[in-house]
């Protein structure tokens, strides 16, 4: 591998460039075949006898990694044996054909493509991929948590090609292109607020191919809010707990995250603030606890002992003083009309 490394302003963050241009002869087959595996999963490959070339340039976007392959006829296959032997199956590439014809199976559907169609497999299941021709992809990677799609509904997208000529391909199709020509030139600020744009269109695309509509709740998204419940809850007592930080780290974008909480009549800063103060009326009645009501609102994130007071009292139509003094005698439910802004 030869790694290519360029001047960079502040923040922009360097492509990592292999190819098969220095490498001998006779190790270029192994050499295209190691690079290809560590940047899309492991891949059994075919390429013809002659002298072979390609080139790949990966570059972090936020959470996604961007990937530009020039290269020669090969044909690519992820058998069942090489998905269960490796750990990339956390993963989905879209990918747009920028140049050259390819010949896609995934799923039971064979697709075959041309110039400027973008389409979606799955690392997590056996696909076959053909260039009969030399040929250039520009592809993002992208976490299958992003998404929000349970595996049945990934496994119904894949192989489907987006032509330049359809609607969703022609908006789709250069703003990939852009994405990743222009990744390694952003801001992190800025890679992570194209990404998550990037991630909310796919799930128009995800929608359009489902035959949904936006009123639909697919059983991955209650998978997902689960998930991001349990991270709230391992991480209730960390002051930096907002929704932007939830949505970061789950890779998708703060609207989308909103959009799971629907179902749960409550936002999101409204869920971690009822966990808070659940936690702080389970200390707070223990016989045994000495801290002070300063002290264990702090514990489980409340920065402002005032304000863990105010909304602990319109929760619970008493003062944690008082709650503390009755030693968990009366029981208490939150009041459902009562509520004060997390």
């Amino acid at each position: 591998m030869s790694p290519n490394s360029s001047i960079l302003e502040p923040g922009q963050v360097p492509a990592t460039l292999n190819t098969t241009d220095s490498v001998p002869a006779d190790r270029k087959r192994a050499h295209w075949r190691e690079v290809l595996s560590q940047t899309f999963g492991a891949v059994d490959m075919a390429v013809p006898d002659e002298v072979y070339s390609g080139t790949i340039r990966t570059t972090p976007l936020g959470p996604l990694q961007a990937v530009t392959v020039d290269g020669d006829c090969l044909s690519a296959r992820r058998s069942r044996r090489l998905v269960a032997q490796g750990s990339e199956d956390d993963y989905v590439v879209v990918k747009l054909l920028d140049r050259g014809i390819a010949r896609l199976e995934q799923d039971g559907r064979e697709a075959y493509l041309g110039p400027g169609d973008v389409f979606v497999y799955d690392m997590a299941r056996p696909v076959r991929l053909d260039f009969p021709q030399s040929f250039r992809t520009k592809s993002l990677v992208l976490p299958r948590g992003a998404l929000g799609l349970s595996e049945s509904d990934v496994a119904h997208i894949t192989a489907t090609p987006l032509g330049p000529d359809t609607p969703l391909g022609g908006l789709l199709a250069p703003f990939l292109a852009g994405l990743v020509n222009g990744a390694g030139t952003y801001s992190p600020r800025t890679s992570e607020l194209m990404a998550r744009s990037f991630v909310d269109l796919l799930g128009v695309l995800a929608d359009d191919l489902l035959g949904r509509t936006c009123e639909d709740t697919p059983g991955g998204n209650r998978a997902l809010l689960l998930r991001i419940q349990a991270f709230i809850d391992r991480h209730i007592a960390d002051t930096d707990l907002t929704p932007q930080a939830i949505a970061r780290a789950h890779h998708i974008s703060l609207r989308y995250l909103h959009k799971l909480f629907e179902s749960e009549d409550a936002t999101v800063g409204r869920w971690i603030q009822r966990r808070r103060l659940e936690e702080c009326r389970r200390d707070l009645a223990r016989r045994a606890n000495v801290s002070t009501i300063a002290a264990v609102a702090h514990r489980w994130g409340f920065t402002s002992a005032a304000h863990f007071s105010r909304v602990f009292r319109a929760t619970y139509g008493m003062s944690p003083r008082e709650w503390r003094d009755t030693q968990g005698s009366t029981p208490y439910t939150p009041s459902p009309t009562r509520h004060l802004d997390a």
